[in-house]
């Protein structure tokens, strides 16, 4: 789809200067997480995994937290060789986030009084399984909900009672790309995305009187364990839609999200794709102050049209797969 010139350099323009303003915002000091006990769910692999790496080489206490026992104990060694001194408590523990909020509780409980109060809480839990809204059965629908949202509300509520009662600590809680917009065959796992997406912006609010700081990463598609099984139920359709922005690697997802947490952002992005959803999706969003907001408000208008240009996009993938489906069960017809 064509844009006017004057619209596409509006856009670049503006585009430059809103990055910017995000670097040099960027460049505010790190909260020190040094002798800080960090908790990383989903650590065993993907971004969790980086995450909590790089908290290790700046010499926190680090706890991963999945459920698979030999894929933790295999990570936590590789973790371990990153520790910056000898007073670093590296741990594991196999939790099921999203069993029941006692079990999580007790877990975590029990890991403040073996280690440390945990200052630093990063969700990266979760998983997908793709196909439309009508495919998908209610247990499928009910176990995303499970893993992407009621295992990163647990741990979340746990450590909330905690830090209010402190005025201090840090909460990132990882979304998607799906956070921001429906997408053909992502289904209850974008309706479980958006759900993150509405706790990080009230939990946000809710602490505003505090030193507490929220982090929404939006991770753009990034080479994982996670996204490889993701693509095992892929429908076509949402292959073509997603595939065009090509894989991030996830250590360098992991600083981003870091950093964004540790300097106090609300939302993390990395890549252009990122930048433009939520741009457009920004809504009601408590992202990025004064400056961001006039930037945005000045961009809003042109983009919206680039917002179309990707639903029609969109749009028509679907339609393009429909059709060529209907001729490939047309020839097989003749055939038989």
């Amino acid at each position: 789809m064509d844009f006017p010139i004057e619209i596409a350099l509006i856009v670049a323009l503006l585009a430059i200067a809103h990055i910017g303003i995000y670097l040099w915002v960027s460049k505010k000091p790190q909260r020190p997480i040094q002798n800080r006990h960090v908790v990383v769910t989903g650590g065993s692999s993907g971004i969790g995994f980086w995450i909590a790496v790089k908290c290790a080489q700046l010499g926190a206490h680090v706890t991963i937290v999945a459920r698979n026992v030999e894929k933790l104990e295999s990570a936590l060694k590789k973790i371990q060789v990153h520790k910056v001194n000898d007073k670093q408590m590296i741990q594991c523990r196999s939790v099921d986030l999203s069993s029941n909020y006692e079990n999580v509780k007790n877990a975590l409980s029990a890991l403040e009084e073996e280690i440390a109060p945990i200052y630093f809480l990063v969700n990266c839990a979760g998983g997908a399984i793709c196909g439309r809204v009508d495919e998908l059965s209610p247990d499928d629908a009910v176990y995303l909900m499970n893993i992407n949202y009621f295992s990163v509300y647990y741990p979340t509520r746990y450590i909330l009672t905690k830090m209010k009662e402190k005025g201090d600590g840090i909460i990132t809680i990882t979304g998607s790309q799906a956070s921001l917009m429906g997408v053909y065959g992502l289904g209850p796992y974008a309706v479980a995305k958006f759900a993150l997406r509405g706790l990080a912006e009230t939990i946000a609010m809710e602490v505003s009187n505090t030193k507490i700081s929220i982090t929404l990463a939006l991770p753009a598609d990034t080479d994982t364990p996670g996204f490889e099984n993701e693509n095992l139920t892929k429908p076509e359709e949402t292959k073509t839609i997603s595939g065009g922005a090509g894989l991030a690697k996830p250590e360098d997802m992991a600083t981003v999200i870091l950093n964004d947490s540790l300097i106090g952002n609300f939302i993390s992005i990395s890549g252009f794709e990122s930048w433009l959803l939520t741009i457009v999706c920004s809504g009601m969003s408590p992202w990025g102050g004064l400056l961001f907001t006039v930037l945005q408000s000045i961009i809003l208008g042109p983009l919206r049209f680039v917002a179309y240009g990707i639903q029609w996009h969109c749009r028509n993938v679907v339609k393009t797969c429909a059709q060529k489906q209907t001729s490939n069960t047309s020839a097989a017809k003749k055939d038989e």
